[in-house]
């Protein structure tokens, strides 16, 4: 059931308990866990948390720990399944579910005691009614028919037997209708996935309602919305609404008068509202590498050709920058070149005719010295989370991420920053080579792009976030290359080698890239039924629908059935 008052239904029933946290591997859950563990410290609530990147390890961690807890809190996992037939709970536990996917699943919907939905009504949600989808078992029991002999007329029984008969007959009608149309109602319900309001976003309106949110909370809310634009999972129309409901509470925590802006400690935090620059990570690095890194401007220039190298040395001429200026760091350049960089950026990024080259933002100041925009500090996140380095478990990863959240642990963020850069600049070679070598096909009714073994950097893209932000990349980048019209208007799927010594791929599918675009994805369904009738070995593991894992062998007979399928 949803939750309508997070703070008596929710926070109050956890605050005197030991409640288990199982998160999700992505930065919004990452965010919205470090504001419940800043409220649970202001408690003195006690909490165990457990990092979870799939279904397997969401299993086996609440077998683990089970018999300890009563209440258990998920983020960003479990709302889209019927979380009581996966995990097969007691009857006395209660999980408390803060989820961004959608749809959420009818049986969590309507669950009273077990289940507590802490989603926002305000989103569309759209959840059929109960008596729709639910039947009373009562109903279905047929009409008693051993009828006691009562020594009535022959005549009358076989009445009375021919008017049960003809009322069962209609039940029965009645009940295959119903299920038909609940068939119906179901498949329209769940077809497509997608996403609502960040996590973040959600704890820290628990946060604000207690007058608990502080600056880093709201900080972490802003990190975790930034997180869902950078891999599009929501519409440019809600990223702007959510800006401001944001740019709201950040004028309430950062209003300052000339006195008190003269008084503050060297490391004080300060948000601000920004209209900056949709370049990756520009101000830690040079501005050609982040021209050169950023999906938005390698796919209008297309970099990967001779002629759109020429293009972004045409930009960089019209703008009257030197080359030397540009391809230092950013820091180091001119003062006088950086007062104006922005204004001199857009008005040339607007006759190469990229419109939206500044986006609304936020970025924070620790101090006098550092200062990171909230999409640096999502790269910087997630690259330290999906590192492809061997030397830590995923756990090690989880918690270096957390930690790199903290104003205190700012060498970590730094260090995930250096990583990101290498994950940008992997992703755009990589689209190049595929570009280059037409590894993008189309099937028919989607485009089909396969990453070989010995490719660089495959080890990167076996992850699933990372992956998936490749091939969202490399649409864009593959709509503005081709000149085929319907190629445009398709969605892609992409596979990359998971593991050698099992022969097993990940697979993810991705919406098609139109301006129009709702980000509704109908692939997590499209795979279950694929995998179903060609009885492809398929392991869903993965929380969003449209990431799966498949062995090498059964590609093939998937594919074809997911053509016939689509078309």
């Amino acid at each position: 059931m949803f939750v309508s008052d997070f703070r008596k239904e929710f926070y109050e029933l956890v605050h005197s308990q030991r409640v288990l946290l199982f998160v999700a591997s992505d930065v919004d859950a990452l965010c919205a866990c470090k504001i419940l563990q800043a409220l649970f410290q202001c408690d003195h609530v006690q909490y165990t948390l457990v990092p979870v990147s799939g279904w397997q390890e969401l299993e086996t961690a609440f077998l683990e720990h089970k018999e300890q807890f009563r209440y258990f809190i998920l983020i960003n996992c479990g709302a889209n399944v019927d979380l009581l037939d996966i995990l097969q709970p007691d009857e006395d536990s209660v999980f408390f579910v803060c989820d961004t996917h959608r749809p959420v699943n009818v049986v969590n919907v309507y669950n009273d005691t077990q289940i507590k939905l802490l989603i926002k009504q305000e989103d569309d949600l759209e959840v059929p009614a109960y008596d729709d989808i639910f039947r009373d078992e009562a109903e279905d029991e047929d009409l008693s028919g051993s009828e006691s002999d009562d020594g009535s007329e022959p005549s009358e029984k076989r009445t009375r037997l021919e008017e049960e008969i003809a009322a069962r007959t209609t039940k029965r009608r009645q009940r295959r209708e119903w299920e038909a149309r609940r068939r119906d109602i179901l498949f329209d319900y769940e077809q497509y996935e997608y996403y609502g309001t960040s996590s973040a976003m959600v704890m820290f309106d628990l946060a604000w309602m207690m007058s608990k949110d502080l600056n880093d909370m709201l900080w972490w809310a802003i990190v975790g919305l930034t997180d869902q634009w950078v891999h599009d999972k929501i519409t440019q129309m809600k990223y702007v609404t959510d800006v401001g409901i944001l740019q709201r509470h950040v004028s309430r925590h950062n209003h300052r008068n000339e006195a008190e802006e003269n008084m503050l400690s060297v490391d004080c935090t300060r948000i601000s509202f920004e209209y900056d620059l949709r370049l990756a990570l520009y101000q830690h690095w040079s501005l050609h590498e982040s021209l050169y890194n950023t999906s938005y401007t390698a796919a209008r220039f297309k970099l990967w050709s001779v002629h759109g190298q020429k293009r972004l040395q045409e930009f960089l001429a019209d703008m009257g920058l030197p080359l030397k200026q540009v391809k230092q760091k950013f820091q180091s350049m001119d003062v006088s070149l950086k007062e104006n960089l922005r204004e001199m950026i857009e008005e040339s990024a607007n006759k190469f005719g990229m419109k939206d080259m500044r986006v609304q933002t936020f970025s924070i100041h620790f101090g006098f010295k550092h200062k990171f925009l909230a999409s640096d500090v999502v790269f910087a996140t997630m690259s330290l989370m999906e590192s492809p380095e061997k030397d830590g478990s995923g756990t090690d990863h989880f918690i270096q991420a957390l930690d790199s959240l903290s104003r205190s642990n700012l060498d970590k963020l730094y260090l995930g920053l250096e990583l990101a850069k290498k994950h940008l600049q992997a992703t755009q070679q990589t689209i190049a080579s595929c570009l280059c070598t037409n590894l993008v096909t189309s099937q028919g009714p989607f485009l089909y792009c396969s990453l070989m073994e010995g490719t660089p950097d495959v080890a990167l893209f076996s992850k699933p976030a990372s992956l998936s932000l490749l091939s969202r990349h490399l649409l864009k980048s593959f709509v503005y290359s081709t000149k085929n019209r319907r190629c445009k208007l398709l969605p892609l799927v992409m596979a990359a080698p998971l593991s050698i010594e099992q022969g097993t791929v990940t697979v993810v599918g991705i919406p098609p890239e139109t301006d129009s675009s709702d980000r509704k994805n109908f692939f997590g369904r499209a795979f279950e039924k694929a995998a179903e009738s060609t009885s492809s070995r398929t392991l869903h593991n993965h929380f969003d629908l449209s990431v799966i894992e498949l062995k090498a062998e059964d590609r093939s007979k998937f594919l074809d059935a997911l053509v016939s399928l689509l078309s």
